[in-house]
């Protein structure tokens, strides 16, 4: 699968998110960072179906709501029972999930990628101590071709789940052959620290 960035479309869509925040009567629910940050990645890389699994309602549903509209696709939530709402979901381009559900691991596991394959995000603070890692979520043969952390707001995970063959990062990280670098995100200043093994 191959991404292909449009930053026309990722300003429209941030721009749309934007103003859906800042017109929404009740104020932000949460972090307004992580939710035109989202908005802008789904007007990007044109996602036709955006599938939302919030905690509680906030702001990435209306900005992910708004930029979904933007791109002409479709948006999606998933409040409760997500194994079945997921399975009716089928080719998901874009998933945005709150780590601190209760069923964030049983909605990772049960997303059906679309032909181009699937970005996913997680935030909600899904960077602390015994948090299941991201990519052992996923769907057994769930090809990760590339994760990354981002330290904004609570922190935010952003993993792209190719189709079809080739390598995985789970492949690439063998526990055998150990990296020559050590990367250190302080979770607090977002300063990332690469140290190298002697």
């Amino acid at each position: 699968m191959k991404l292909v960035w449009c930053p026309e479309t990722a300003s429209q869509a941030f721009i749309a998110g934007v103003s859906a925040l800042s017109d929404s009567e009740h104020g932000p629910a949460g972090s307004a960072g992580v939710a035109e940050l989202v908005s802008a990645m789904v007007g990007g890389w044109n996602a036709q179906l955006v599938v939302d699994a919030p905690e509680v309602s906030a702001t990435t549903s209306l900005a992910l709501a708004a930029a979904a509209q933007r791109t002409g696709g479709r948006y999606a939530r998933v409040l409760a029972d997500a194994d079945r709402a997921m399975e009716e979901l089928e080719g998901v381009d874009f998933l945005v999930v709150d780590a601190r559900r209760r069923d964030a691991a049983a909605v990772l596991a049960a997303a059906r990628p679309g032909a181009r394959g699937m970005v996913v995000v997680r935030h909600g603070d899904g960077r602390r101590r015994g948090t299941k890692a991201l990519e052992a979520s996923m769907a057994a043969g769930t090809r990760i071709v590339r994760s990354v952390y981002l330290p904004i707001d609570t922190g935010v995970e952003v993993l792209h789940v190719g189709l079809g063959k080739g390598p995985s990062i789970q492949c690439r990280r063998s526990p055998r052959v150990s990296s020559r670098w050590i990367r250190h995100v302080d979770q607090e200043t977002g300063e990332e620290h690469l140290f190298r093994r002697q």
